[in-house]
């Protein structure tokens, strides 16, 4: 019986990619520099944990205006990190970001265009590709979040999952992606995350959340009392760094408005008229 070949695993397009991808033209391999409030965000360093609420507080998205941060990173008492960053994304629709959810996790190819300096391989665990939607799937991912390469499964949730109104979401015309996160080959689901994409004029924002570690550690299937007890152990015998929290926040801020500025394009190539 023919195994399954392994993933050529590689930062980048290689010089044959390039030549031959339906992609390569919107492979940017040079990212911008931070905006100016994230890059404020890292030389103010970490802020108190209650400006940044923990994940029973995703419902609160829904409310008008802003947190009282919006771009920041926290460790928090039970040694959770929580990360919150705000892109801004003239030109680009909620629905786009919708759409890409569900097309980037098909091709390895397709994901490295969203943060060509840290994505190296994606794929369905289910195995299969072009699905139209992604809640309930599970998307197995290998990037890098500053110097350290991580391989990642993440769990697409429904938004009511986290206590959003998912009827106001539409009324709204915003979309909120929601996720579990794990370490792939563990029993242990690390955290949760949210992008919000709501409306503004000339296009729209993402409001990212995300929580790891801490309280937010479960093992799979266990989510009782002993889960809540082994998952305590786990947070202690391997607790998380700040320096972490400000990696994550930084890599977020780079893939989204990096994919932001091209996204249009992708989608008027490979998405048009799929969006309702």
């Amino acid at each position: 019986m023919a195994t399954a070949q392994a993933p050529d695993l590689h930062l980048g397009y290689t010089a044959q990619e390039l030549a031959s991808s339906p992609y390569a033209k919107f492979f940017r391999p040079r990212m911008a520099a931070l905006p100016e409030h994230v890059r404020e965000a890292v030389v103010n360093g970490g802020v108190a944990h209650e400006l940044l609420p923990p994940v029973q507080s995703a419902a609160d998205l829904q409310a008008p205006g802003y947190g009282p941060v919006e771009t920041g990173y926290t460790l928090s008492p039970d040694g959770a990190i929580r990360v919150f960053c705000l892109t801004h994304m003239p030109g680009v629709t909620p629905a786009m970001w919708d759409w890409w959810f569900a097309w980037h996790g098909s091709e390895a190819q397709r994901y490295k265009l969203w943060h060509p300096q840290a994505h190296v391989h994606v794929a369905w665990q289910d195995g299969r590709a072009d699905l139209a939607h992604y809640i309930g799937r599970v998307s197995k991912v290998v990037e890098f979040v500053g110097p350290s390469r991580l391989d990642l499964d993440i769990r697409f949730v429904a938004p009511a999952s986290l206590g959003l109104d998912e009827a106001r979401l539409r009324a709204d015309g915003q979309v909120a992606i929601c996720a579990r996160g794990a370490l792939s080959g563990t029993p242990l689901e690390t955290g949760w995350l949210v992008h919000q994409l709501r409306p503004v004029p000339g296009g729209c924002e993402m409001r990212s959340r995300f929580w790891l570690g801490g309280d937010n550690l479960r093992p799979r299937g266990m989510p009782g009392a002993v889960g809540k007890m082994l998952s305590r152990l786990a947070a202690r015998l391997q607790p998380l760094a700040l320096t972490q929290s400000q990696e994550l926040m930084v890599h977020c801020a780079q893939e989204m408005n990096h994919l932001a500025a091209v996204l249009p394009d992708i989608y008027q190539a490979f998405g048009r008229g799929q969006l309702a």
